[in-house]
Parts: structure tokens; C-alpha cells; sequence
């Protein structure tokens, strides 16, 4: 199997990058997209040019480090699977593949196909922690929590912050990793105490970050590798609305 590649080239933020062409040859289709990308860069190592730069870390849909456009498609042509679980016979012998990195505001170019989502670990940062005390595994779960928030609990914390709402998004928006870290606290009992502080300080956080607005339209949803539903912006929505009016009855009250 033979394909052509239009790479995303760029040294770093501040210089300008544009798309270089290369061809793999030889490609078993059972590759992974980033074993071909281990091909490419070995044949550009053998004949002296630079290799390139993209992020990967467990190459198992873990970790959400891998994170690319595949022809213009987060994380590529498949659905619920990140880049490093796209493989080759997703695409046809002879096929041009453009690739580009996840591109945002709020995610500056490292270098090629890695963006930098610092942004990511500050907002969960100003989300916090629980303040319940848990003790060991056996007492946490002696705490009664009723199958269906459980179940949708775990489903937002699915969420590997991998960025591909963000880049599948027309407005850059945050929304759905932020109603995903932040749901699968508030849904519990344990996160109850910090829910309306939770909820200002990580959508603060975003809007810092220079995220954009959701636009409703859920591209974040269908690009999401774990599926992970825009029902959950609903929610942080109104967490968000009602933490808002308490604060300001709060103000209001001293």
C-alpha cells in the first residue's frame, strides 16, 4: 500500500509553517497511522532530513496525546477512536492524506504536528479537588450512589483531553471537556461541597484561556474519540447559571 502525505511543517509559534509533501511506500494496511509516521520519519532520518515532530505516549486511546487533523477530521475518518487507533486500511492505496495539527488559539504550535494544551491542565487545576474525606477504597464505595450516576459519571470522566472538541469546533470552544471534567465531579455526592466554586473557576479558566463560545452545533460530540455527549454542556450550563445566582445573592447578602 502506497500513499502520499501533505505534512503541517512549522519550527515553532512565532515563525510561519506551511505543508511539505511526502510518499510511504510499502505500507501494510493493518499500520497503525502513527506506525506509518514512524516510517516516513525513519526513511527522512536514513536520507538526513528533519523528521516529524508529533506527540504520542501509550498508543492505545488512553492518553489522548496523539492528537491530529486527518484530512481535516479530528483524529481522522473513523468514529471513537483517536489517531494512534486510525489505521491505515481506513484509507485507499494511492490516497493524498493531508495531516495538521489540532490548531486553536488557546493551543500554540510546539513544533509540526504538536500543539501545546497547557490550557487544558490549568483549567482542570482551577477545578480543584474534593474535600470529602474518602479514606480507602472500601469506605469510598461504602457511599450509596445510585446506578445511573454512576454510570454517567463515568461516562465524562472517559474524557482524555485530548483537545478534538476544541479543534473540530468553528469557535475554538472548550465547552464539552470542560462540562466532562467538571460533570464527572458534581454528579457525585464527594464533589458536591466544591460544585459552584468548581463550576466558576474552571469556566473563568477557559474564557482565559481564549477559548471561543459554543456554537451548539456539536462537532465536539461526533470528533469526541470516547463519544463523550454534548448533553453534559447542558448540564454545566445550568450548574454554571445557578452557582452564578447564588454568588450573587451571596454578594448581595453582605
Amino acid at each position: 500500500m502506497n500513499v502520499k502525505l501533505r505534512v503541517w511543517r512549522q519550527k515553532n509559534n512565532d515563525t510561519e509553517g506551511s505543508f511539505a509533501d511526502y510518499e510511504a511506500k510499502d505500507l501494510n494496511p493493518n499500520m497503525s497511522f502513527l506506525e506509518m509516521l514512524d516510517v516516513v520519519n525513519e526513511d527522512l532520518t536514513n536520507s538526513g532530513g528533519d523528521p516529524i515532530a508529533f506527540a504520542h505516549d501509550c498508543r492505545e486511546g488512553i492518553c489522548g496525546t496523539c492528537s491530529c487533523m486527518i484530512d481535516g477530521k479530528a483524529h481522522g475518518p473513523e468514529t471513537g477512536v483517536a489517531t494512534c487507533q486510525t489505521y491505515m486500511r481506513s484509507f485507499k492505496d494511492g490516497d493524498t492524506i493531508t495531516v495538521e495539527p489540532f490548531k486553536a488559539a488557546a493551543f500554540p504550535i510546539i513544533k509540526d504536528l504538536v500543539s501545546d494544551r497547557q490550557a487544558f491542565d490549568k483549567i482542570q487545576q482551577a477545578g480543584g479537588f474534593i474535600s470529602v474525606r474518602t479514606g480507602a477504597a472500601p469506605d469510598a464505595n461504602a457511599i450509596p450512589i445510585g446506578k445511573d450516576v454512576a454510570d454517567l459519571a463515568m461516562d465524562a470522566a472517559s474524557c482524555i483531553g485530548c483537545g478534538a472538541c476544541v479543534a473540530a469546533c468553528k469557535n475554538s470552544s472548550a465547552m464539552l471537556f470542560v462540562a466532562a471534567k467538571a460533570g464527572q465531579l458534581n454528579l457525585l455526592p464527594q464533589g458536591q461541597p466544591e460544585k459552584d466554586s468548581r463550576v466558576l473557576n474552571m469556566v473563568a479558566s477557559m474564557d482565559e484561556a481564549g477559548f471561543g463560545n459554543c456554537t451548539n452545533q456539536y462537532e465536539c460530540s461526533a470528533a469526541c474519540p470516547k463519544l463523550i455527549s454534548e448533553e453534559f454542556i447542558s448540564k454545566l450550563n445550568r450548574d454554571y447559571m445557578v452557582a452564578s445566582v447564588k454568588t450573587l445573592f451571596k454578594a448581595k447578602a453582605l
